[in-house]
């Protein structure tokens, strides 16, 4: 039986001592300094993921954009040539195939950043039904994927010669470790940041010149930590096959008004009939920290599931997101069940630290 993949910079995590991780088939790099060191790193200056488990799928030919937007769930329509998209790939029945990042690179040129566990799914579903013209290609491990995050971020990539300065969600191309690249103002953190897609061969020489500028090597763990306190959704978790975008609010990401898109009509009759569960945030109101799967009690009976938690290391208190009745409302105080005892929560809504992606 063959093991994890490996990303193109493993031995660069080795060399600096990462604690590593298998993440969607992938071994990554979990920490190398310690979770809390290195989300502060990410809050107060730069750190530099290797997100290169990310998958890259690319699909090209006449009207690729129009293609696209008839299977995911946001509109398409709704941004401009150079930038980037959140969407959804669902199923017919709503659930959450996966979510992704589209890169709009021109009408008939896109580029799609899932995750790396169900790249090959969304890529086949994409290429099953592509017009006559429309080529979709798996370029899973084509690229490396660094995401530079942080308030001091644009300092980091102008000191290795990268363009800084464009708006939220758009990206440009550049020239720089003798290749072309993609440099988009996107990230998972809540801080202002970037993501550049490298070709792979060059990921070697962009990844040093990062930490050359300053940026801390960041592990998957702060990662965690840190979407968790903007109350970003994780695939598998917060979404999945059985939570759909309308449960998890994430009907922003949905463009109703579309006439088609895989799932319409499940999303759209569960939006009118309303969910039978919602995502809410919840703080602990005592030591307790809410994990993943635990729970939740109101006067003592279940009433819901924490999907995923952690300690806020900003905030130094318990926090997480959990599927919740859609009676309960923010300031509710309930009770998570931890292996028997019981811990206080306060129910609240994202982000549980001011976001600064726009910043």
């Amino acid at each position: 039986m063959s093991g994890p993949r490996l990303p193109v910079l493993h031995e660069r995590h080795v060399a600096l001592g990462a604690k590593s991780a298998v993440f969607g088939g992938w071994e990554m790099p979990l920490q190398y300094s310690g979770v809390v060191a290195e989300h502060t790193a990410v809050r107060e200056s730069a750190g530099v993921f290797d997100v290169s488990h990310l998958g890259t799928v690319s699909v090209r030919g006449p009207a690729a954009a129009a293609y696209v937007n008839s299977c995911l769930t946001n509109d398409l329509g709704r941004i401009a040539v150079g930038t980037a998209q959140y969407t959804l790939c669902c199923a017919e029945d709503g659930g959450v195939v996966d979510d992704l990042i589209a890169y709009l690179r021109d009408e008939d040129d896109l580029l799609l950043v899932p995750n790396a566990a169900n790249a090959a799914e969304v890529a086949r579903l994409l290429a099953e039904g592509a017009p006559d013209g429309v080529e979709v290609v798996d370029r899973h491990g084509e690229y490396a994927i660094l995401a530079v995050q942080g308030p001091t971020s644009d300092a980091v990539l102008e000191a290795v010669g990268l363009p800084t300065g464009h708006r939220y969600m758009s990206f440009v191309e550049a020239e720089a470790f003798g290749t072309e690249l993609t440099v988009c103002r996107t990230g998972y953190t809540g801080e202002r940041g970037y993501e550049l897609v490298v070709p792979a061969g060059a990921a070697e020489q962009a990844f040093d010149a990062l930490l050359a500028a300053g940026a801390v090597p960041c592990g998957l763990g702060a990662r965690d930590t840190l979407r968790t306190e903007m109350g970003y959704p994780l695939h598998g978790q917060d979404l999945s096959r059985e939570i759909s975008p309308v449960q998890a609010r994430c009907s922003w990401a949905v463009g109703w008004a579309k006439p088609a898109f895989w799932g319409r009509e499940a999303l759209l009759a569960e939006r009118e009939a309303g969910p039978r569960r919602v995502l809410h945030g919840i703080e602990a109101l005592d030591r307790g920290i809410p994990r993943s799967h635990m729970p939740v009690l109101r006067d003592g009976a279940p009433v819901g599931e924490v999907t995923s938690g952690t300690f806020s290391p900003t905030r130094r208190v318990g926090i997480g997101l959990a599927l919740l009745p859609p009676d309960v409302e923010p300031g509710t105080e309930l009770e998570l069940d931890v292996r028997g005892r019981t811990s206080r929560v306060r129910v609240v809504a994202p982000p549980f630290v001011p976001s600064r992606v726009r910043g």
